[in-house]
């Protein structure tokens, strides 16, 4: 027995008639602490940068290929864990440890995402501050997390709240802002660092002054010709600030009085509430800050190409991207009887996926805060029809009465409505630029006005809802496209599907502008190309690429957020602050409630609450000019801010600040993110894995790729990406049973016995309950925490379990009673090396045999695949296997049993290094090389031969592979087994499948 302190360990026994050194819970839990302990004392897990002060174990540089693992940034709630959380971080730490014994410098880490709505809500409930809360959240959560055994390095860990990092993401917030984007400018190529990779790219904002001022550059906003010093001074900010990448605007927003803040559209359900606390969303105009990630659309779609993602994650970025290619088209509004020149000479611009169609445009449909209807007609044009005008006597009526309802209701509402009809005429007339015809303009709130260009052409015979709206208001139907063959017979529907252009133009068209426009009888891509075409000569349109992505809504009328590094000045324009006068801290308030004088009342104005603390908004400060007074910004950013760059804080925590010039040390960023320092990222480089759940794949994701393609753009980062591979884990649900009345009863209590049909029934205090299967939760009384399981099974336990329980992308259930299988493995190993009654090693010193050897290495390799590829639970099952072989030995090999241990190590790192200890190696196992597998006992040298005799089998071979038919057949009839149950009787016949069968028929 070794004579280390782990090996002299208290020999701990939870009956008096259990053997002392038995693998039991409470020894479970000695080692692992003990582990724990000596991990962080000698910083086993400190990752080593190859430059500056952070080095590895020893003080030892960067060495081996560098290998990035992160998992998604967690939030520390009240509640802390629930064994469904620590699935992602139980499967990074499992591949971290791998790649570490792999001879790979492994960097994994853990931070926390500290500012959120659920301690702000406490804080408004209780009256404590969010940040006492936060802290203790987080103090819970680290215990839980390091009880756990992951090998993060402590060194590198901080909180979004922490000064310093606030510090940092308010510099990240005035590059954005002292940034614009230049859509002619070339970059490189992601892949390579060089070249071209394409147009389009952040510049710094004063080589935009400087081409205006010089001449170069076209003042966006005025006419042709001006010149950059004609305009004031403030003109010229105001130009400026609206070419910034961060900037403020006034437009509708998603605003919601029952929180008193405004959302962005990714935090808005589908059923129009906020995705926190579940309030309505209503659309409101607001001034509010902005970030340009429109401009990235492009980008942000085709760089997907670039990295290792699940499809599905892709395809959902692509679809709220939304790119859509197609042409813009202006229909002239014409002035009406009575109506004032306000009205004459306007034009409605659309945007359509299909200008083939535009023939078959019979009315066009505007939001109701489309522009257009702030004037409309005096009264209805002649030929107005009944069902058009809802019973109004002027269309002044008429629009003012709808746009009062539409703003009653939430975006998602008026989707929903859609299929009621809803719409009135405005009284405008419009022309189809082809047919030179008038059509009727309604208002209608399922068209959005923050959607495109907040108007559509209808061409109700080919599509379903403009069909449905044409027959509620008597309004006619022209079908442009049919299938091969004609439409159907007495058709009474849009037609959808595909076929060839008609009616473009109708026969019986007569004189009209598209005259020489003719598309009949071609497919769509060509009719779409020539009708494009077109509208570009005549100057009526043309082609145009959209985008369902909106620019980024940036504030947050919130107290626990990062407070915006701007102030305003007495002319009412944005100034950044000096770096030097960052962090901004927050300040002290009277409370915490982020509201509105009227949560009911969505035209209430929202309340922040750093706006009542009047010394801190306003300020007299010296920025170069002389003290001038100034207010600060009472919004806060986004909890998203934070969790935009974060992957960057691990790679140089000790940055200290601004004056450090980068946000991160160059050399470190290109060692651990860069895609040609990095062999195992991808060509865009990036984190190298990335795991965390599905429900992040637009907001956290979208918003970190556009943060770090503005600092990429800007010369801040050598990656294309931030996350080169991502993994989405499935979750871990669990079952609920509920009583009679519907009440979940507590799940651990409840009795599962065999019903008469065989099946299972369940019953609590004697009651039968129903189950039923989902998330965890309080509420459902079904929560195990990872105390319990380390109280009752030890942490390397819950591990194995976890990793056992099924593939890693996909849910599964948790069952408590399951857990002992993998208790039960462990406990075996620990017998195969030490003896329960005296803790002694046990093992043998003598060689293996080959048959052991072959099981050996087969195991080496597959459990080397399974875990190269992420497939903890198979490697496990081989593990379990190879554990059983040698446990049915006579002694066990140290050949064999050390290679074990080395491969449960990363699954069960505690009892790994525990036994590693015992069986005399002083140092960790974390750097110890993973075992390789020997190729001569890759190769089976003999295969089992079945016997069978009549269909049954009666005998075994241990036969060479390469052996014949006739050599089996006479091995098998020798064999005495066989010869026993063929009881003298002749051979009809011996059926041979060389080399693993022969059935003999007597």
């Amino acid at each position: 027995m070794s004579t280390s302190d782990a090996a002299q360990a208290t020999p701990v026994s939870e009956s008096s008639r259990e053997p002392a050194f038995r693998y039991t819970p409470a020894l479970a839990q000695q080692i692992e602490q003990r582990w724990q302990d000596r991990w962080e004392e000698r910083g086993t897990f400190h990752a080593a940068n190859p430059t500056g002060e952070l080095t590895g174990t020893g003080g030892a540089r960067a060495t081996g290929d560098p290998y990035f693992i992160m998992d998604m940034f967690p939030y520390p709630s009240g509640a802390g864990l629930h064994v469904g959380h620590p699935l992602g971080y139980i499967a990074t730490d499992v591949v971290g440890r791998f790649r570490r014994m792999c001879g790979d410098n492994v960097l994994h880490a853990l931070g926390y995402d500290a500012f959120g709505l659920p301690a702000e809500q406490y804080a408004v409930a209780t009256g404590q501050h969010p940040r006492v809360t936060t802290e203790a959240n987080i103090a819970t959560m680290r215990r839980q997390l390091r009880r756990m055994g992951l090998a993060h390095d402590p060194r590198r860990s901080f909180a979004t709240i922490d000064p310093e990092y606030v510090r940092w993401t308010q510099w990240i917030f005035l590059q954005i802002f002292d940034s614009w984007y230049d859509a002619d400018a070339v970059r490189p190529d992601p892949a390579t660092g060089s070249g071209q990779g394409g147009r389009g790219r952040a510049r710094r904002i004063s080589e935009l002054r400087d081409e205006l001022a010089a001449g170069v550059r076209p003042v966006p906003g005025y006419p042709e010709g001006t010149a950059w010093a004609d305009l004031t001074a403030l003109e010229q900010r105001d130009v400026i600030d609206a070419q910034r990448l961060a900037y403020v605007d006034e437009s509708p927003v998603n605003w919601a009085p029952g929180l008193g803040t405004v959302l962005a559209n990714e935090e808005v359900t589908a059923d129009g509430r906020s995705e926190r606390g579940n309030f309505p969303v209503f659309t409101k105009a607001l001034r509010q800050w902005k970030m340009r990630i429109t401009a990235y659309a492009d980008r942000l779609t085709d760089d997907l190409a670039l990295i290792d993602w699940p499809e599905k994650v892709k395809s959902m970025q692509r679809n709220w991207i939304g790119r859509s290619s197609g042409a813009t088209v202006r229909f002239d509004v014409v002035g009406t009887a009575d109506f004032d020149a306000a009205g004459a000479g306007e034009s409605v611009e659309v945007f359509t996926t299909r200008p083939d169609t535009l023939f078959g445009a019979t009315f066009m449909v505007v939001a109701p805060e489309h522009p257009l209807l702030d004037e409309v007609p005096a009264r209805w044009p002649d030929g107005a029809k009944g069902a058009w005008t809802g019973g109004h006597e002027s269309p002044v009526a008429a629009v003012a009465a709808y746009r009062r309802e539409a703003a009653a209701k939430t975006a998602v509402e008026r989707q929903a409505d859609a299929g009621k009809k809803t719409g009135v005429f405005s009284g405008h007339l419009a022309i189809n630029p082809l047919t030179g015809t008038y059509i009727p303009v309604f208002t209608a709130d399922y068209v959005l006005m923050g959607y495109g260009t907040g108007a559509i052409m209808a061409v109700p015979g080919g599509d379903e809802r403009d069909y449905a709206f044409a027959r509620a208001f008597d309004l006619p139907v022209v079908y442009t496209v049919a299938p091969e063959g004609g439409l159907p017979e007495g058709i009474d529907a849009a037609w959808t599907g595909d076929g060839v252009a008609i009616n473009s133009p109708a026969p019986d068209a007569g004189d009209i502008p598209a005259r020489d426009l003719v598309l009949n009888g071609l497919g769509v891509a060509e009719a779409k190309a020539r009708a494009t075409a077109w509208l570009e000569e005549h100057g009526v349109g043309a082609g145009t690429t959209t985008y369902r992505l909106r620019d980024w809504l940036f504030s947050r009328q919130r107290y626990w957020g990062e407070p915006f590094p701007i102030l305003w000045d007495e002319d009412e324009r944005p100034v950044a602050l000096p770096e030097s006068l960052l962090p901004v801290d927050l300040p002290d308030v009277p409370d915490y409630s982020p509201r509105t004088f009227d949560p009911e009342d969505k035209d209430s104005e929202p309340e922040a609450p750093l706006g009542r603390n009047a010394e801190w908004v306003e300020v007299t400060l010296d920025l170069g000019d002389g003290p001038k007074r100034y207010r600060r910004d009472t919004n806060t950013m986004p909890n998203w801010a934070g969790s935009c760059w974060y992957y960057l804080r691990y790679l140089d925590p000790t940055n200290s600040g601004p004056a450090a010039g980068a946000v991160v040390d160059p050399a470190l960023d290109e060692y651990w993110l860069g895609p040609r320092h990095n062999p195992t990222s991808g060509p865009a480089g990036g984190v190298d894995l990335y795991v965390g759940g599905v429900e992040h794949a637009v907001l956290h994701l979208l918003y970190a790729r556009f943060w770090h393609k503005v600092l990429h753009d800007l010369g801040f980062v050598s990656s294309a990406e931030p996350f080169g591979r991502l993994f989405n884990q499935g979750y871990i649900q669990a079952y609920a049973f509920r009583d009679a009345h519907g009440f979940p009863v507590p799940a651990a209590e409840v009795v599962e016995e065999a019903g008469a049909d065989g099946g299972s029934v369940y019953t609590w205090q004697g009651q039968p309950v129903t189950r039923e299967y989902g998330k965890m939760g309080k509420s459902l009384k079904n929560v195990v925490t990872p105390d319990e399981m380390y109280e009752a099974y030890g942490a390397d336990t819950f591990r194995v379990y976890e990793m056992s329980m099924g593939p890693l992308d996909l849910s599964r259930p948790w069952n408590t009673r399951d857990v002992v299988g993998s208790q039960r493995f462990l406990q075996r190993l620990w017998r195969n090396v030490v003896d329960e009654e005296t803790g002694e090693v046990t093992v043998t010193d003598a060689a293996p045999s080959d048959e052991t050897l072959r099981a050996l290495h087969r195991t080496i390799a597959d459990v080397t695949a399974e875990m190269r590829g992420m497939r903890p639970n198979t490697a496990i099952a081989k593990l379990i296997t190879l554990n059983n072989h040698l446990t049915g030995l006579d002694s066990v090999p140290r050949a064999a049993v050390e290679p074990l241990v080395q491969m449960v190590a990363p699954l069960a790192p505690h009892i790994a290094e525990e036994l590693w200890e015992r069986l005399g190696h002083p140092e960790s196992l974390a750097y110890e090389p993973f075992p390789v597998a020997d190729p001569r006992y890759l190769v089976e040298e003999t295969v089992t031969c079945v016997v069978q005799v009549q269909g049954k089998v009666r005998g075994r071979l241990e036969v060479s592979p390469s052996i014949g038919d006739d050599e089996l057949s006479a091995a098998a009839l020798a064999e005495p087994n066989v010869v026993k149950a063929m009881d003298g009787k002749p051979v009809r016949k011996v059926i041979v499948r060389a080399p693993k069968l022969v059935n003999i028929v007597v």
